[in-house]
């Protein structure tokens, strides 16, 4: 004979509480004492009792779906994104759905909104640019849709935005070159029309004229964050007839870029060139030479960006709202960069 299938009913009888203590626990809500939350949790795992997704959804009107929106993120750094949020939502009963978007494109609210309604999302979490988008964050507002974007500055309320500060982390870069003896340095931007381009060109412009260096317009490419545009970009810069000593680029996969154009021009890296980029990514500790990069740790963002949706999906369950909503990326010197010898 088939084994009766265990409840929530079940375990709230054994456990001695009400099913919505059950369902607390199941949850993660503090509201529960430890000693009830251990005595549940107990019971859980002796009856190996799993949360039935679809009844849960039926009687919460929920779909236990999170919707992830993107545009133009590497593959590495989506993976790192994917396995911060699919770590909380292992945790919490959801499952991720990912949403590739072009953040340029006028249609983009309409699609968004389409994704939500057609896939029953539940809450989302935006990845820049399209974080930047004051009128999808609108949209989402008007049609109740729980959100979190994830952000360079402090666009949105604090219960829906986790920033990466990464103004800040481009002056530990500019201090960082300037300490190794460089003054003449180039840029390669992002596309300008994101405001996480903007604000780390002008962190680090800004720091280094507290030092009387000022980059010219012929020293500065704006990119596509791309190996693509790291490799044109480089070649120009290294093709002038007085090369810069340094080269920043606003990600890893641009930096990656201007070391091979280095490498096909016979540069030596650190040697004669210094290489830095931005994001740290797994491909950064492993080419060679090793990349000096800025650490976004965005795994751990959007572990938090998760959390805090939950916490607003779940008003009944959440935690006091004290989740920081600010992240502080930091700089990571390897091989890349270092002191002229020629």
């Amino acid at each position: 004979m088939q084994a009766k299938k265990i409840t929530i009913n079940d375990v709230a009888r054994i456990s001695a509480v009400s099913k919505r203590t059950v369902s607390r626990v199941i949850n993660r809500s503090p509201l529960v004492g430890d000693k009830t939350r251990e005595r549940v949790e107990k019971v859980i795992e002796d009856l190996k009792f799993t949360p039935d997704k679809q009844a849960q959804g039926l009687a919460s009107n929920r779909s236990y779906l999170i919707g992830l929106i993107y545009d133009h993120f590497d593959a590495l750094t989506i993976i790192d994104v994917q396995k911060g949020a699919l770590g909380v939502c292992a945790k919490l009963g959801y499952e991720l759905v990912v949403h590739p978007c072009k953040s340029g494109e006028t249609g983009l609210v309409d699609e968004c909104i389409q994704f939500i309604s057609g896939s029953k999302i539940d809450g989302v979490i935006i990845l820049p640019p399209v974080s930047e988008n004051k009128e999808l964050a609108a949209a989402l507002r008007k049609i109740e849709c729980p959100y979190v974007r994830i952000a360079s500055v402090d666009v949105d309320d604090k219960e829906n935005i986790v920033v990466s500060d990464e103004r800040a982390a481009m002056k530990e870069m500019a201090d960082h070159l300037v300490e190794l003896g460089h003054r003449d340095i180039a840029y390669i931007s992002g596309p300008m029309v994101y405001r996480s381009s903007l604000e780390r060109m002008e962190g680090f412009l800004s720091e280094l004229m507290k030092f009387k260096i000022d980059i010219p317009s012929s020293r500065i490419r704006e990119g596509q964050n791309s190996y693509e545009t790291g490799l044109s970009s480089g070649m120009e810069l290294l093709s002038q007839p007085k090369r810069p000593t340094a080269i920043v680029a606003n990600n890893d996969e641009m930096a990656a870029g201007v070391i091979r154009a280095a490498h096909d021009l016979g540069i030596k890296i650190p040697e004669e060139l210094s290489v830095a980029g931005f994001d740290d990514n797994i491909l950064a500790s492993r080419i060679i030479p090793s990349l000096t990069t800025i650490q976004r740790p965005i795994d751990n963002m959007a572990a938090l960006a998760t959390q805090k949706l939950v916490n607003q999906m779940q008003s009944e369950h959440s935690m006091p709202l004290k989740l920081t909503g600010e992240v502080k990326p930091h700089l990571i010197i390897r091989e890349s960069t270092d002191k002229l010898t020629n």
